[in-house]
């Protein structure tokens, strides 16, 4: 499977629009972005592709890198930014399936599939397949699991991307603290490539009203107030499921400029194949962190 990492930015992006710090800044001069989460997964060997949340920036990433149209999307949760994009589907598809899950939220007292029926009614193109947490569904080609991660107040879902001939794994944390639930952390065990949220260091907890929780054996918080995990807290992670590579996505331009882009912190239009050799970086032009 070819991956395209589309926005790996938080709700704002980086640059963030009338920013002027340093970070901002920085990204300008080096020609780096990033925009709203999105990630655009292929398999070659059909010709089919996946999408990952649709970004409000959806128009932009599209004209910006070299991918086709999906084929088939997917929704984490109903925050604007991984699911207003689904309105550039009015005349772009001739139909467009559409998977989320099909657990209730009691927050809402809706499912994150039937929150998108209700917002996108007019979208006629548009079918939305509901999904069971935790029972893999065959899309393009693919199974795809979505297990429940921790996003207070909303339910939100991570995700786990196989190929069932080449085995190759992809594992997406969605937007969640380090608290992820032991059942959903055994499904996103042992991927190629781990793509995990990680919206600041963790030296920035004590600027939040709620500072850090799910502190390490040191003291170090893996948690960002209650919603998104740390720097640290994503390579806690990787480590906790030993994956082989990780990328961190969902970050905001509140990293310091000497840390913003370092590895492993991803930026926009980076690509991945994921095959039974393992992964490879293969978008030699795109901008990179250090």
């Amino acid at each position: 499977m070819l991956v395209t990492l589309l926005g790996t930015g938080d709700t704002t992006g980086t640059p963030t629009v009338g920013c002027e710090c340093n970070t901002c800044q920085e990204a300008i001069d080096r020609g780096i972005e990033r925009s709203r989460f999105s990630v655009h997964i292929e398999n070659e060997r059909t010709e089919e592709s996946i999408l990952i949340d649709l970004s409000p920036d959806f128009r932009h990433q599209f004209l910006g890198h070299d991918v086709e149209l999906p084929d088939a999307a997917i929704i984490s949760h109903i925050h604007f930014d991984h699911i207003d994009g689904l309105g550039n589907a009015y005349r772009l598809f001739d139909s467009l399936p559409v998977y989320a899950a099909d657990s209730i939220d009691p927050k809402t007292g809706s499912s994150v599939a039937d929150t998108i029926r209700e917002k996108y009614h007019y979208l006629d193109t548009v079918t939305v397949q509901d999904v069971t947490p935790f029972e893999p569904r065959e899309i393009c080609g693919l199974e795809v699991t979505l297990v429940p991660v921790d996003h207070p107040p909303l339910i939100c879902f991570g995700l786990v991307v196989t190929d069932p001939q080449t085995g190759a794994k992809l594992s997406l944390s969605g937007d969640t603290s380090y608290d992820i639930p032991d059942r959903s952390r055994r499904r996103l065990r042992e991927p190629e490539l781990l793509l995990a949220d990680g919206i600041v260091p963790a030296s920035l907890c004590e600027y939040h009203p709620l500072g850090g929780i799910h502190e390490d054996a040191t003291g170090i918080p893996r948690t960002f107030g209650t919603k998104h995990m740390t720097r640290e807290g994503a390579l806690a992670l990787a480590d906790d499921l030993d994956a082989a590579h990780i990328r961190i996505v969902h970050t905001a331009h509140y990293y310091p400029p000497e840390e913003a882009f370092e590895e492993p912190l991803a930026v926009d239009g980076e690509q991945y194949r994921l095959d039974e050799t393992g992964l490879r970086r293969v978008d030699t032009d795109a901008p990179t962190s250090r």
